[in-house]
């Protein structure tokens, strides 16, 4: 467990939201996946697909979680972000081979705040946990996907992370 002072108010780690400095802080424990976390963790990742208008079924929801908590899976992760006992923010995380590398690489699949801690650097503290684990599997590269939409994420993304020039396509 990593326990976080989320202060983001430093000189070039500071976020600006509609022209002004965010200085909001909180502590807040960032740790893997547990067993006990599957009803809140199922709030969380339930309003992290809303925000995105798609939902899954149950058993969705059991089997991913079944996957991020198994120690005989080591390809699926995730990463809690705790404050006073309640969970109040996740990142998922699958680590995978490239044809272009040797070594793996990660992809960042989800990640989810909820609204009321956003801005204070509980998104950050999460990417960079997944940065550490990626870190001691030596995996360099950690990618991710978002809407272009999404600009209070982009944010933090154009911060933390490298845009590429790719765009997805899909069946």
């Amino acid at each position: 467990m990593i326990v976080v002072d989320c202060n983001i108010n430093r000189e070039k780690g500071s976020l600006i939201e509609k022209g002004r400095i965010l200085e909001r802080s909180c502590s807040v424990s960032i740790r893997p996946l547990q067993d006990g976390d599957f009803q809140a963790w199922k709030l969380l990742w339930r309003a992290y697909l809303e925000f995105y208008k798609t939902s899954v079924v149950d058993i969705v929801y059991e089997t991913s979680f079944g996957r991020m908590i198994s120690r005989q899976n080591i390809s699926q992760n995730a990463f809690v972000a705790e404050r006073d006992g309640v969970l109040v923010g996740l990142v998922h995380y699958i680590f995978h081979p490239h044809n272009w590398k040797i070594e793996d690489v990660c992809y960042l699949q989800d990640l989810y705040v909820a609204p009321e801690l956003r801005g204070c650097g509980v998104g950050r503290a999460l990417i960079e946990a997944v940065y550490a684990a990626s870190d001691a599997r030596d995996v360099s590269k950690v990618y991710w996907l978002t809407q272009d939409f999404n600009k209070p994420a982009r944010r933090l993304y154009d911060y933390i992370g490298s845009v590429t020039p790719f765009i997805k396509y899909q069946r």
